[in-house]
Parts: structure tokens; C-alpha cells; sequence
């Protein structure tokens, strides 16, 4: 995403971030899907899997809490980054924390009392896989179509412009849209009608700058300007 190339991608490859997150996160919900058939299956036809013995109890307790301490670790580091990647991996992180503990206490359940604790608790599992990726590919998918910011967000858009020099009139519209992780913003503003193209100009690029500073915008991809005619009532 970084490597830019301005021929090739004029607008950049920000929403290489949000398709790499969907593409992650379709495939976690898919497998999902796969372990609930795998559970049901098992349900249905009634087979009970095998007792464990000491040995293979002290595996699994093994290789699970390492895992699960590993995955806490890792969940707490990338949580506070900045880099939506990155918090992907912290969500896939916490998800394997969670299905790990439930997962391992359903298997000693079910070695222990009924077998077919394990499956159930598999089909829980499944359910909440498919649930959690499927409500992050949903969120940012509508990342990539371009949706509207909250209205504070808009709000101090407008502010920004209105107070950012005395010879804006008038701000017309103030568009904002994402575009992956940030949003893309459109002024339209009135200046005086006797100013020049020159001073219009350094007013609008002055704004851009300004604009392109706060942190949940990406670009400000067009300010344009109109003569401003003031009127006697």
C-alpha cells in the first residue's frame, strides 16, 4: 500500500486495506462454516469420539494454554495500533482466545460426561466465527462503497472551513466519503467577487493543507471556489 506509484494508481492503493481485510475475513467465516457441518455431521450420525488418555489430556491442556497465552499477548499488542491490518489481526486474535478456552473446556467436557458436548460446543463456535467476520466483511465493504461520516464529523468539516480565513463568504456544500479506513472531502466555498485568481487560489490550497492534517481524512480531493455578490435587503 505504501509502494506508491502516481501513473498507475493516481488516488493511491488506501482501499488495499479494507479488501485485504475483507479477503481475510471471508476466509475465517468460511471456515466457520465448514467446522458447523463438521459438528452437525457428527450430531447426526451419533459417533462419539474417542477417550482421551493422561498423555493426550496433557497435551492438549499443553499445546492449548501456550496457544491461548500466545494469542493474549499478541491481542493486547496489536489492539493499539493504528493500522487497520493490524487491528484485523488483533479482532482474529481475541477470536482465537475465545474459541481456544471455550474449545478446550468442551473437549474436557466431553471426555469426561457426555460426548456430545464437543460437537455443541463446536457448533457455538462456528456460530460466532461466522457471525463476527461476517460483520467486519459487511463493515468494510461499506467502507469501499463510500459512506457518509457521522454528523460531527461533517460538522467540524464546516467549522474548519467557515473559520478558516475571514474572506470565506459562504460555505455551499461540505462533502465527505470513505475511502477505505479515512474519508475523502469535497468543499464548494464563496469568496468576493473582486478577488483574484491568484489570492482565490493560495485560500483554497492554504484550506486543503489544512484539511488533509486531521487524522480521519485521507484527501481533500476538490475545493472549488465562486464569486461572492453581496446583496441589500
Amino acid at each position: 500500500m505504501k509502494d506508491i506509484n502516481i501513473y498507475k494508481y493516481p488516488i493511491g492503493k488506501l482501499r488495499v486495506q479494507p479488501v485485504g481485510i475483507i479477503i481475510f475475513a471471508a476466509i475465517m467465516a468460511t471456515l466457520g462454516f465448514q467446522v458447523l457441518i463438521q459438528a452437525v455431521e457428527q450430531l447426526i450420525r451419533d459417533e462419539p469420539s474417542q477417550n482421551m488418555n493422561n498423555e493426550k489430556l496433557i497435551w492438549l491442556y499443553t499445546i492449548m494454554l501456550t496457544a491461548t497465552s500466545v494469542k493474549l499477548v499478541l491481542w493486547i499488542y496489536c489492539r493499539s495500533s493504528g493500522n487497520m491490518i493490524v487491528r484485523a489481526y488483533a479482532t482474529d486474535h481475541y477470536f482465537d482466545v475465545v474459541t481456544n478456552v471455550v474449545g478446550l473446556v468442551a473437549a474436557i467436557l466431553g471426555d469426561k460426561f457426555y460426548w456430545w458436548i464437543d460437537p455443541a460446543g463446536a457448533i457455538i463456535l462456528a456460530f460466532y466465527t461466522i457471525s463476527n467476520w461476517g460483520g467486519t466483511v459487511l463493515e468494510n465493504a461499506i467502507s469501499l462503497v463510500g459512506q457518509s461520516p457521522l454528523p460531527e464529523v461533517l460538522q467540524k468539516l464546516t467549522y474548519l472551513v467557515l473559520r478558516h480565513d475571514p474572506q470565506i463568504k459562504r460555505v455551499d456544500t461540505v462533502h465527505a466519503y470513505t475511502f477505505g479506513a479515512l474519508y475523502f472531502v469535497e468543499v464548494d466555498i464563496e469568496l468576493p467577487e473582486d478577488l483574484s485568481p491568484k489570492e482565490a487560489h493560495a485560500i483554497g490550497e492554504s484550506l486543503q493543507i489544512k484539511i488533509e492534517e486531521l487524522s480521519e481524512v485521507e484527501r481533500e480531493f476538490k475545493i472549488s471556489s465562486k464569486k461572492w455578490i453581496g446583496r441589500e435587503l
